[in-house]
């Protein structure tokens, strides 16, 4: 898979990788990451024919610089094991893990991915969709920085039904604030939870529009419809790159070598600044790249 070093995750698509036509429909769309969904989308007759489709598609080098992910089974579940080792073994960029509850589980499975073998590259998405996960929030991105783990996927369908709550976008502020919290404590990317109504284009954009507010890196999406809307609103705008730019050359200028604080259009920046508007201009480049 193509390495990208800050890789945009505006809109991550999942795709139900028991269907065909929608595993060769991925190949042309412009989200920047697919998800092959082996799990909510996929009858239970239907898991291996599915897991062989969604392998076959990752081995096929047929999806261009698109990020490839597979949401695999969850770990109760007799498809788990099986899931997690073929989707590795075929080089998929990620494997996300639907049911996470704490920190034991991403130790348990960052410990099956290292037993695979030497030389894999596939790194660890979890779904955060369960109580014990809102709960455990911390101690699981801690491990962010030594092991394969990199980004949370919020799912707030499966988390209202666990709380036994009406879904409903307002009763999860607080969960989306905690959560963004804890990602960016320990550098992990997180992704927003699914819009369901993919016929409702200005209450897609309403949410996309809360969750860039709140720090989200991008939104899951259930229909190539709304990749266009979640691609425009998390991408950084013209207004946003040229202050990133501004800060990347000040510190550049010799005056301020070797300093940790400058003004930069009348503003006090940090090196905390620099390294955010460096990564800023890299997703920029790389939006840029992929000519999405």
């Amino acid at each position: 898979m193509t390495q990208i070093k800050f890789r945009p995750r505006r809109s991550c698509l999942y795709m139900p990788a028991s269907n065909e036509r929608a595993l060769e429909k991925a190949k042309t769309l412009a989200a920047d990451t697919i998800i092959f969904d082996l799990e909510d989308a996929v009858a239970p007759d239907a898991k291996e024919a599915a897991r062989e489709r969604a392998c076959a598609a990752l081995q096929s080098d047929e999806y261009g610089d698109r990020e490839l992910v597979v949401r695999i089974n969850a770990m109760d579940t007799p498809w788990f094991a099986k899931d997690l080792k073929q989707a590795c073994l075929s080089q998929a960029d990620a494997v996300l893990v639907p049911k996470i509850l704490s920190a034991d589980d991403i130790i348990q499975i960052n410990r099956s991915i290292d037993e695979l073998g030497t030389g894999l590259t596939t790194k660890l998405w979890a779904m955060i969709e369960m109580p014990q996960a809102i709960l455990n929030l911390g101690d699981i991105a801690a491990l962010g920085p030594n092991t394969r783990l990199t980004s949370f996927v919020m799912g707030f369908n499966d988390l209202a039904k666990e709380m036994r709550a009406v879904h409903n976008r307002s009763i999860f502020g607080p969960v989306m604030i905690q959560s963004v919290i804890a990602a960016r404590a320990y550098g992990i990317n997180i992704i927003d939870s699914v819009y369901n109504d993919f016929n409702d284009p200005v209450g897609l954009e309403s949410e996309c529009l809360e969750a860039r507010k709140l720090g989200f890196d991008g939104k899951s999406l259930i229909h190539p419809v709304q990749i266009e809307t979640a691609n425009r609103i998390f991408a950084p705008d013209a207004e946003a790159i040229a202050e990133a730019e501004a800060i990347i050359a000040a510190f550049k200028d010799p005056v301020n070598a070797g300093k940790g604080v400058i003004v930069v259009d009348g503003k006090m920046t940090e090196l905390l600044h620099l390294k955010q508007a460096k990564q800023l201009v890299a997703t920029a480049e790389a939006i840029g790249a992929l000519g999405k």
